[in-house]
């Protein structure tokens, strides 16, 4: 593992998806699942995310393009709020939402829709004025 890269990594994880969200998901590592999350780090968030050639917000909209294309609702509610942190606005989400039902089907449109309508707006709105800005993680958000 390259220490720079990992350490840039866990910059730009909790910048785009909160400090506590982040704490969270490190606190539960174990053996089993170390490496991944070392990847994800490094990787993922490091030597992708941590390029300068692409503005967060871009790879926040690609991001949000192809996790829901790929059926990964999870994901897709973390992104969105990561989102929303990268200064991607409501109606930007709206029309990427839009473009994945033309390109890759309604169904996908509409569980993205469902998704950011029912779960993410409500809890982000919450999340950012309850947690000072940062993205509260999934299962401190009241519904």
């Amino acid at each position: 593992m390259d220490k720079k890269t990992y350490d840039k990594g866990l910059e730009v994880r909790k910048a785009v998806l909160g400090e506590a969200y982040v704490n969270n998901a490190l606190k539960n590592v174990d053996d089993f699942n170390r490496p991944f999350q070392e990847l994800l780090t490094e990787y993922c968030w490091g030597a992708v995310w941590g390029r300068e050639e692409l503005p967060r917000k871009t790879r926040s909209m690609l991001n949000l393009a192809m996790i829901s294309i790929l059926n990964r609702p999870h994901e897709l509610r973390t992104h969105i709020k990561g989102a929303l942190t990268n200064g991607v606005t409501k109606e930007e989400i709206r029309e990427i939402f839009m473009q994945v039902a033309i390109y890759a089907g309604a169904p996908a449109g509409v569980d993205s829709f469902r998704i950011a309508r029912m779960d993410c707006f409500v809890a982000s709105a919450f999340a950012l004025s309850s947690y000072g800005g940062q993205v509260a993680p999934r299962n401190d958000v009241v519904k």
